[in-house]
């Protein structure tokens, strides 16, 4: 969608040039007529057009979506309509692919849909949670506040994904630096210095010989090594467009002996605060499950989860049908339990998804200062033995020489 730059005449004969991103010329003309403006010249803005526009990513960041929502609660909590509110949320924001999308959204309102219905085509983006949110909050009448919940739904999210990524990036770092070290010593150091040995037919020190082999083997890995893992971020892209394919690769993720419990957890406390978000928000529960099943990152825990709904057609409780998943833990379901029995479902599903974050928080905690030490460890092990197998035989050569 491209901006227009358009010249317009004010009331008091002022002329003034503003830019602004529409569909059309027709459609640019139509808002600022709409807005009492004399529309005199529209043209495209050049300057606004991006050279690599096309190459950049289309995506929108969790933070830039929960402010633009943020602003929309604060916007119709003050009164103003929607299509007013969406046109300032707009002119503020600086994300091109947002922008265009919130452009078309009110140009959809504008014509006389309702807001959940402008964003339904663009659910795979925004998540199914949200456009029903919408829906509730329109049904209810009570759209700031529904608006409300799901800000806090999508900064408590985006805060343990964030939690999640920084908790790994040190560990992974020392982790590449140490891997780095070694092959360079031993592809590039150890072989001149081997070199260098034998033209002194000096026997070299049993610790030399050993990683001198080791690193021989290494050179003869290191090609395949790169081809296997090029071929695997190729392949497993391709494997998870299917739906077969990505939940044979989400099941492989829960053969890791840490990571499984990880995912379990994240994936119910993603279930329950989702859950808990619709219903809060005033929709049936048989119409929630399918959505807060699609919010589990996992897609092998995910499709485990397809019977649930029909379990509690069929006269179940969500507690004893969550139970047969064979992923929530006796803890989940007691809690789940207990908000059936007091009927305060929506907020012990809140409680549980709060008391596996907090789980999920731990353990992340305790993986980092496990792993933190076990690398500084590794490569100080590394490092001296490195130096052991390049000096021994230093020695041994001034011996000799001497």
């Amino acid at each position: 969608m491209p901006y227009f730059l358009c010249r317009l005449a004010t009331e008091e004969g002022k002329i003034i040039t503003q830019s602004i991103l529409a569909a059309s010329k027709e459609e640019c003309r139509r808002f600022f007529e709409e807005e009492g403006f004399c529309v005199l010249d529209i043209k495209k803005d050049w300057r606004k057009v991006s050279l690599f526009g096309s190459l950049s990513p289309r995506r929108v960041k969790d933070r830039d979506f929960i402010m633009v929502n943020q602003e929309l609660m604060a916007l119709l909590k003050a009164g103003y309509p929607v299509l007013k509110s969406l046109e300032m949320v707009r002119s503020r924001i600086k994300n091109r692919f947002l922008q265009e999308i919130l452009s078309r959204v009110e140009s959809e309102v504008r014509g006389g849909k309702s807001l959940s219905e402008a964003f339904t085509p663009y659910e795979q983006i925004f998540s199914k949670v949200y456009i029903a949110s919408i829906l509730a909050g329109e049904q209810s009448g009570n759209l700031p506040g529904t608006l409300e919940r799901y800000v806090h739904y999508a900064r408590t999210i985006s805060q343990t994904k964030h939690r999640i990524r920084s908790a790994l990036v040190y560990p992974s770092l020392l982790l590449l630096f140490s891997l780095g070290l070694m092959i360079i010593l031993v592809s590039f150091i150890l072989p001149r210095f081997s070199s260098f040995y034998a033209d002194f037919e000096a026997e070299l020190p049993l610790i030399t010989r050993f990683i001198i082999f080791i690193s021989g083997i290494l050179r003869q890995l290191v090609p395949a090594a790169l081809i296997f893992f090029i071929l695997a971020m190729i392949l497993i892209p391709q494997l998870r467009r299917s739906p077969a394919g990505a939940r044979r690769v989400d099941r492989w993720k829960l053969k890791i002996p840490y990571g499984a419990s990880l995912w379990k957890e994240q994936a119910i406390s993603l279930f329950s605060r989702t859950l808990g978000l619709l219903l809060e928000a005033g929709i049936p529960l048989l119409h929630c499950l399918p959505i807060a099943i699609q919010a589990v990152p996992n897609k092998f825990l995910a499709h485990s989860m397809q019977s649930v709904p029909e379990d509690i057609k069929n006269g179940q409780s969500l507690s004893d049908s969550l139970n047969r998943t064979g992923f929530f833990s006796a803890l989940a379901v007691d809690m789940i339990r207990i908000g059936e029995t007091s009927a305060n479902l929506p907020g012990m599903l809140r409680e549980t998804a709060d008391v596996y974050d907090e789980r999920i928080k731990s353990r992340i905690e305790t993986l980092v200062n496990l792993i933190e030490p076990v690398i500084i460890i590794f490569m100080g092990v590394l490092v001296a033995i490195m130096l052991l197998s390049v000096y021994l035989p230093i020695f041994n050569i001034i011996r000799i020489t001497r």
